[in-house]
C-alpha cells in the first residue's frame, strides 16, 4: 500500500534530497533550462513552482520564505526581478518538461526542464490552424459549361489540322 506517500524520495535522505532540489532550482532559475532525469524534473517542478508563485508578490516576507529554500542571493534577485516580470500574468505552469530519450550509461529516462516564458522557439512558432478537409465522393463532378466549351474548342482546332494533310 502507498498510503501517505505524496512525493518521490528519489533514493536519497531528506537532507540530500532538499540540497539537491535547491541546487537544481537555482541552476534552472539562472540558466533557464537544465538537463536531468524525468523523475528529478517532476520533483523539481513540485518544489519550484510554489516558490515562483511567491515571487510574483515582491515582499520582504516572500523573499525570506524563498531564500529559506534557495539560499543564494543572486538567484533571489533574478527570481524576484527578471523572472517575476515575465510570469506576472501566468496563473501557474511555469516550467515545461521535454523528454529527450534515454541516457547511454544506465538507460535512465532523460529530459530537459525549462522555464516556459524563456523558450523563444516555442513562443514564436505557434502551430498553424489545421485546414478542415471534407470527404469527396469518388465520382467525377459534372463538367461545367466553361470546361465543356473549352473541350469543344480543342476538338475543332484538332480536326482541321488532321484534315489538312489528307486534302493534299
Amino acid at each position: 500500500m502507498r498510503h501517505n506517500k505524496s512525493f518521490n524520495h528519489l533514493g536519497r535522505t531528506a537532507s540530500h534530497r532538499s540540497a539537491m532540489l535547491s541546487n537544481m532550482a537555482c541552476s534552472l532559475l539562472l540558466h533557464k533550462r537544465i538537463s536531468t532525469t524525468v523523475a528529478k524534473a517532476k520533483a523539481l517542478r513540485q518544489y519550484l513552482e510554489p516558490l515562483m508563485t511567491k515571487a510574483k508578490n515582491d515582499s520582504t516576507a516572500n523573499r525570506r520564505l524563498v531564500f529559506a529554500h534557495l539560499k543564494q542571493k543572486e538567484v533571489i534577485k533574478v527570481l524576484f526581478g527578471e523572472i517575476a516580470e515575465k510570469i506576472a500574468n501566468r496563473p501557474g505552469g511555469y516550467t515545461r518538461i521535454l523528454k529527450t530519450g534515454f541516457r547511454l550509461g544506465d538507460g535512465a529516462d532523460m529530459c530537459i526542464i525549462e522555464l516556459v516564458d524563456y523558450n523563444e522557439n516555442m513562443l514564436t512558432n505557434k502551430p498553424a490552424k489545421k485546414s478542415t478537409r471534407t470527404r469527396r465522393s469518388s465520382k467525377k463532378a459534372a463538367p461545367t459549361a466553361e470546361a465543356a466549351e473549352k473541350k469543344a474548342a480543342e476538338k475543332q482546332e484538332a480536326a482541321p489540322a488532321a484534315e489538312a494533310p489528307a486534302a493534299e
